[in-house]
């Protein structure tokens, strides 16, 4: 199985793009990881949050192949322990499914077309994080339910 991440917008801050990259080459002993980035719209200050939340939504599907699982990273979302994320992890890979991908929407948020293909909405916190934060949060949170899945010691419970 491969798990995408899948964001929009870039990071501007070399710190949490380079923490990142640590965690990314991390995961490379457990599973294929893939990362891709969604440019940020042009114009975005002349078109309303629904249009801007429709052309990130058209984007984000166009990269979707019809065999992915697709879970949006969503304040609404289902929250999870993180034995409960690795267990999840661990439930999507005895499932067959080839490639798991998970999304980080634009400021707004995601349109109404993504939310109908997705099968899961999760949520990592009641808080609100910028979206470069949520990047670096959850690829964490996949390294520590790799470790958590391999009894390996970085999870302390």
């Amino acid at each position: 199985m491969t798990i995408t991440l899948l964001v929009v917008g870039k990071t501007d801050s070399k710190d949490l793009h380079d923490l990142f990259r640590s965690y990314e080459n991390r995961l490379k002993h457990y599973i294929r990881f893939e990362f891709q980035v969604i440019p940020d719209l042009k114009n975005s200050k002349n078109l309303s949050k629904q249009q801007q939340k429709e052309k990130e939504g058209v984007s984000i599907l166009k990269l979707l192949k019809d065999s992915d699982a697709l879970v949006l990273l969503d304040e609404k979302g289902k929250q999870f322990s993180s034995i409960e994320f690795a267990q999840m992890l661990q439930k999507r890979m005895n499932s067959g499914i080839k490639n798991l991908v998970f999304v980080v929407g634009g400021p707004y948020g995601f349109s109404e077309a993504v939310y109908k293909r997705a099968q899961e909405k999760m949520s990592l916190s009641k808080m609100t994080f910028s979206h470069q934060m949520v990047r670096l949060f959850f690829v964490e949170q996949l390294y520590r339910g790799f470790t958590i899945l391999k009894n390996e010691p970085y999870h302390h419970e």
